[in-house]
């Protein structure tokens, strides 16, 4: 695995490093030794799968508050989607800067997304799905959001959306 700095500190692109042969290829896709020896303390707790039929599908932008915060590593295992992540840590030289990336299973890129972060994701194909593996259980009390398209934050989509939760319709701007 390589793990590859973003603009914003603490938020990491991962990239597996398939090995091949006439089978096919084989990829570890996540390796707590790997992570580990990384200096990257990552132990996941859940796994959770979000389907999306429709191409434009926006979910986001989300995150669980303190001391709920949790780390995720986001990776598409079908189909196309623009992801984001937005740092929401106060003390941080890049408050309220975000860093957007396509990820796509044959890329086999995935998005590490530590505490302090919203994020999200707009699908570009039908039928894409992405897996998250997480270290920290879900609490509904500690979930929050802001609007895709909050001006403050200026995040620049690839395209508008055209399927959106209620939920993340009716998030306030940041």
């Amino acid at each position: 695995m390589i793990f590859e700095a973003t603009p914003l500190a603490g938020l990491l692109v991962v990239r597996a490093t398939p090995s091949g042969d006439a089978r096919g290829d084989f990829a570890r896709l996540w390796c707590g030794q790997e992570f580990r020896a990384a200096g990257l303390d990552f132990a996941p707790v859940q796994m959770s799968l979000s389907r999306n039929p429709t191409r434009h599908t926006l979910r986001g932008m989300h995150w669980q508050a303190a001391p709920h915060g949790e780390t995720k590593l986001v990776r598409v295992q079908r189909g196309l989607v623009f992801d984001v992540a937005v740092d929401l840590r106060l003390d941080s030289n890049t408050y309220l800067r975000w860093f957007g990336l396509q990820l796509d299973a044959a890329g086999l890129l995935a998005l590490l997304i530590p505490p302090g972060f919203a994020h999200g994701f707009l699908t570009l194909s039908d039928d894409a799905e992405v897996l998250y593996l997480i270290d920290t259980p879900y609490v509904p009390e500690a979930a929050h959001g802001f609007r895709y398209d909050d001006p403050a934050i200026g995040i620049s989509w690839p395209t508008a959306p055209a399927v959106i939760g209620e939920r993340d319709r009716r998030w306030p701007a940041l």
